[in-house]
């Protein structure tokens, strides 16, 4: 639907914004209209419920287009989206060195640099090179880079065969989705081993926290409990026994003299 400009300097102009004269028109179908005033442009715009959004203001005269800009801004939105979240793949380039001089450990290596190059969905490049008289021995870099390829067709395609550049060996591998899922269902990723925390707190109790050097503290917001003192019960305290005194016994009183005795 037609709308007032927004004033916003972001993003093309639209309806009034667009101040030059005349524009090369293009209708809501893709049909061409040709070359008409901006404000017949704008007019056929309203008929239509929609806006006119000028699509390329770097030529003359500038092209417009009749559109629901608001759909269009969501459909670009959408777009940059999809496109951040594709990722993109190289094409990597692993020499195997000199065709006579590399050791065989070294090409080992550059092998499993290619398997994992490879794993990530990136296309291998595998190169020997020559030197001088190295040329007259082509067979030995071909053995080699041969071998190469053998150790990466159960992840690859393989798209371009060995073959000679100039001094250069090469060929081309592809990562292959289906032998390469069916690699990581065989060989599935270890586990990392679990550090000394998460050891301490898959063994902590209810209640506490384990920091990084393992030890156990209290989580906020609880209290630890604490196991209750044993309480000592009290000695029983015998009763003297009550002496029945007879009221009729006499009791003799100490002279004075037994007294100082």
């Amino acid at each position: 639907m037609s709308r007032p400009d927004s004033g916003s300097n972001f993003g093309p102009r639209i309806n009034d914004r667009i101040r030059i004269t005349p524009v090369r028109l293009i209708d809501e179908t893709g049909t061409m209209i040709g070359v008409v005033e901006t404000d017949e442009a704008r007019r056929l715009a309203m008929v239509a419920g929609l806006d006119l959004v000028e699509i390329a203001a770097d030529v003359r005269p500038p092209v417009c287009k009749i559109m629901d800009f608001g759909k269009y801004k969501y459909e670009q939105a959408k777009k940059d989206k999809q496109g951040r979240k594709t990722k993109t793949y190289e094409m990597k380039e692993v020499r195997l060195g000199r065709s006579m001089k590399v050791d065989p450990h070294d090409v080992e290596i550059r092998v499993q640099q290619a398997r994992r190059f490879l794993l990530e969905g990136h296309k291998v490049q595998l190169v020997a090179s020559y030197k001088g008289r190295e040329m007259a021995h082509k067979e030995i870099g071909a053995v080699k880079l041969n071998d190469a390829i053998a150790k990466l067709v159960d992840l690859a395609r393989l798209d371009s065969p060995p073959r000679f550049n100039g001094k250069r060996l090469s060929a081309m591998l592809s990562p292959d989705r289906a032998r390469i899922d069916a690699y990581k269902r065989k060989h599935p990723t270890p586990k990392p081993a679990p550090t000394k925390a998460e050891k301490a707190a898959a063994a902590k109790p209810a209640g506490e926290t384990v920091t990084d050097d393992g030890s156990a503290t209290a989580t906020a917001g609880e209290t630890s409990v604490k196991k209750p003192k044993k309480v000592t019960k009290p000695k029983k305290v015998t009763k003297p026994k009550k002496v029945v005194v007879n009221a009729d016994a006499t009791v003799a009183t100490p002279t004075s003299n037994e007294s100082a005795s």
